[in-house]
């Protein structure tokens, strides 16, 4: 009787504690410890999902969705456009946007679309580390749909590339699962930048709108900095387990799992890059309040918890995210107006400088963390804040490509190319492959 009653509080006391944690978590605990993020940083963000929200419309000419403004896409610089009868469900549609004005080429992917088969089969085309990939691991069927993105448009990226000046910058973008493919195609690219003309790694970025969690902890933090996600408070994809049959575990074990069994295991996945969470909600606080955007990379506690919240499908919607990342902007650029002292070419450098220590600190925690196959910063010309130093390598490398293109006239083919990335043991085991193809 009396074990009986014992089991009996200890089940209840478990159960008591879990309903406490679950219940009691907000969104705006994720990020509660993160700097708050500068108009300078965080200004291309509302631009970038505009860009991403006309893939959403059947007529730019009459657009719906479209924000008035500066940020409105210009139909006459899209340079070209596929939809789902082109793709036949190997990528979600997309568009390539030439913004001659700010310099940028832009491919921007669509999202989840609940009527479309395809999208489904994508993204539970996965099984928990299934797929290794550039010393880690990432998502199987977002990869493939990576690869087969740049097969058909690498070309067109590069031709716009050195048709512009070879001087603009190459920004994938995407939001939902086309977030996800969008992050593997830049990590593609920023090991093989020779094959898009020998771009900069500094020219590239990567704007992962409410992220899917597409790639180990190793690899989120090992290319933050030249990818960006952008999660709207109580978001539930950057929370939601990837193989979709985890949601369960996430749901109710996750809360008893001890941060560090969870830190070392190599195959878990996470919402890539640096994080912009824009929070707008309190805990116990009815409605909206301004937004504001605090930013990290984050190695522990990194979107960990699915929000037990009415607003965590409606914070995923792109529309929504285009509206409060303009409302943070205009809050950030409205508060920093008036306590500006100092030239504001000075205050960038110095929080281009933050950044790139952010992004140092960030590799040296995963490694004091032991996080599987994390690797740090081992010599200057490895940072990626030296990029200019390798440039005159990546013209090498770009020059050898031309007369290898020339002699051979063949188009590159980027499953071959991708096979570079994987590394595998004799026991078909992951091996680190620390040697990038291009300088990084």
């Amino acid at each position: 009787m009396s074990f009986s009653c014992g089991v009996e509080c200890v089940l209840c006391l478990g159960c008591t504690r879990w309903a406490w944690k679950r219940c009691t978590h907000v969104g705006s605990d994720d990020s509660a410890t993160w700097p708050l993020a500068t108009p300078d940083e965080f200004e291309h963000v509302p631009r970038i999902c505009s860009v991403i929200l006309a893939v959403y419309e059947s007529d730019l000419s009459n657009p719906q969705f479209q924000p008035p403004g500066e940020n409105r896409v210009n139909p006459d610089r899209v340079v070209k456009r596929v939809t789902y009868d082109q793709t036949q469900g190997r990528a979600p549609p997309y568009l390539i946007y030439c913004d001659h004005d700010r310099r940028e080429i832009v491919l921007a992917i669509r999202g989840l679309n609940l009527v479309k088969e395809s999208d489904y089969q994508l993204l539970l085309d996965n099984r928990l580390g299934m797929q290794m990939f550039d010393g880690g691991y990432v998502h199987h069927g977002l990869l493939k749909s990576a690869i087969w993105l740049l097969n058909q448009e690498s070309d067109t990226l590069r031709r716009l590339w050195i048709e512009n000046g070879s001087n603009y910058d190459m920004i994938f973008a995407g939001h939902s699962l086309g977030s996800g493919v969008a992050a593997l195609v830049t990590v593609i690219v920023v090991n093989h930048r020779d094959r898009l003309g020998g771009i900069p790694r500094k020219n590239i970025r990567c704007y992962a709108v409410a992220p899917a969690r597409c790639m180990s902890l190793n690899l989120a933090v090992k290319y933050a900095d030249v990818i960006y996600s952008v999660v709207l408070q109580d978001d539930f994809l950057p929370r939601t387990a990837t193989p979709l049959e985890d949601i369960f575990k996430s749901l109710f074990w996750d809360t008893f799992i001890r941060e560090d069994r969870k830190l070392s295991d190599p195959r878990r996945l996470y919402a890539p890059g640096r994080m912009y969470h824009i929070v707008e909600r309190k805990f116990c606080r009815c409605g909206r309040f301004p937004p504001e955007v605090r930013t990290a990379i984050p190695v522990e506690e990194r979107f960990e918890h699915i929000v037990l919240s009415c607003n965590a499908t409606s914070d995923h919607a792109i529309i929504w995210i285009v509206r409060e990342a303009e409302k943070a902007l205009e809050r950030m650029r409205e508060s920093t107006a008036g306590a500006v002292t100092t030239a504001p070419k000075v205050l960038k450098l110095e929080r281009l400088l933050t950044i790139e220590k952010e992004h140092k600190d960030a590799l040296e925690r995963a490694v004091s963390l032991n996080v599987p196959h994390a690797v740090t910063v081992t010599s200057p010309e490895d940072a990626p804040s030296q990029v200019d130093k390798a440039e005159s390598s990546v013209s090498q490398i770009h020059d050898a490509s031309k007369t290898t293109s020339k002699s051979t006239g063949e188009r590159t083919n980027w499953d071959e190319v991708v096979k570079k990335l994987f590394k595998k043991d004799e026991a078909g085991e992951l091996c680190l492959k620390i040697e990038a193809n291009a300088p990084q």
